[in-house]
C-alpha cells in the first residue's frame, strides 16, 4: 500500500493496494450501482464504462461542516475518458460538487488495475489543483475518505454477500 499528498508542492491523491478478486471484477465496482452503494456509500450513481460516458455519484450531505470545505457530500462527476475493461478508467473535467460552496475543479481521476501476482494491484489517482487553502483541504480530506473506501472495495470485492 502507498498514498501521497504532496505538502509543498500541487497536492494530489494516489493509492494503491492489492485485492485478490479478478481485475475485471475489480474496476467494474466503479461502475455498478450496488456496488458503490455499498464501498462508497453513494446514494446515487450513473456511470457508463465507455469512452464519453458519464461518471457521476452523489453522497448524502455531512451534517457537520468543515471551516473550508462546509458540509461533505455532494456530487462528483466528469466524463469517462478512456475505459479499458479490466484495465484502466480515466475520468477527466471532474469536478466536486459540495452541498454548500463552490465546485473545485477540474480534475483528474486515474483507476487502474493490473496482476501483481496472484492478486489484482488496484491504483487510484485524484489530481488537478489550483493553489489555494479549499483545494489544500479538499486533499487534506479526501485522502482519508478515499483509504476507507478502497478499503471497504477491498473486502466488498473480496467477499461479495
Amino acid at each position: 500500500m502507498s498514498s501521497s499528498a504532496a505538502g509543498s508542492g500541487s497536492p494530489e491523491f494516489e493509492y494503491s493496494l492489492l485485492i485478490n478478486a479478478a481485475p475485471t471484477r475489480v474496476l467494474m465496482a466503479f461502475f455498478d450501482p450496488v456496488a458503490l452503494a455499498a464501498w462508497w456509500q453513494v446514494a446515487r450513481s450513473v456511470t457508463t464504462p465507455r469512452a464519453m460516458g458519464v461518471f457521476a455519484v452523489e453522497w448524502p450531505p455531512t451534517p457537520d461542516a468543515d471551516d473550508l470545505l462546509g458540509r461533505l457530500g455532494g456530487v462528483f462527476f466528469g466524463r469517462v475518458i478512456e475505459y479499458r475493461p479490466g484495465r484502466e478508467l480515466f475520468v477527466a473535467d471532474a469536478w466536486w460538487l459540495p452541498p454548500d460552496g463552490d465546485p473545485i475543479g477540474p480534475m483528474g481521476l486515474t483507476v487502474t488495475c493490473a496482476m501483481d501476482g496472484p492478486a489484482c494491484r488496484l491504483t487510484v489517482k485524484q489530481s488537478g489543483f489550483e493553489e489555494n487553502a479549499r483545494w489544500r483541504r479538499y486533499y487534506a480530506v479526501i485522502a482519508s475518505g478515499w483509504r476507507s473506501s478502497l478499503a471497504a472495495l477491498k473486502d466488498y470485492v473480496e467477499h461479495p454477500a
